[in-house]
């Protein structure tokens, strides 16, 4: 890939993956008691909500402009994946098997981005991990 397409695909694809997670973090904060309601009914203490908040924003946050993103990637990649099993393991129903699927997708997403980092269009490459933001791991 040349790298004059591989800068501005990597950016518009990390922009791409993190904002739903962005914007689900400010939804939460604006419901808040629903979704602490939603969440225990699934089994999972309400008190959590402000670090499920605080992934969602911060490390939606950090893969959009590129700052330590291997490791956000891989937080969001883990988050992803035990929310798809939690909320999403009702395989009878076709379209949670659907919305199952989508966080096994998007959770393989972020483990591409962990594995090739930001790109340098990112904090990471300015900040002299030009390397670290370019490099396989």
């Amino acid at each position: 890939m040349s790298q004059s397409y591989q800068a501005p695909a990597l950016l518009v694809g990390r922009v791409l993956l993190a904002l739903m997670f962005v914007m689900s973090g400010f939804s939460k904060i604006s419901g808040f008691s629903g979704t602490q309601q939603y969440m225990e009914a699934f089994g999972v203490p309400g008190i959590l909500l402000p670090l499920v908040i605080i992934a969602e924003i911060g490390l939606g946050l950090a893969i959009i402009v590129g700052f330590k993103t291997r490791l956000a990637a891989l937080g969001l990649a883990g988050f992803t994946l035990v929310a798809g099993a939690i909320f999403h393991n009702n395989f009878a129903d076709q379209m949670q098997m659907i919305m199952f699927m989508k966080n096994l997708s998007i959770t393989g997403a972020f483990l591409v981005l962990s594995a090739i980092g930001a790109g340098a269009w990112s904090l990471d490459a300015r900040n002299g991990a030009a390397a670290e933001a370019n490099a396989p791991a």
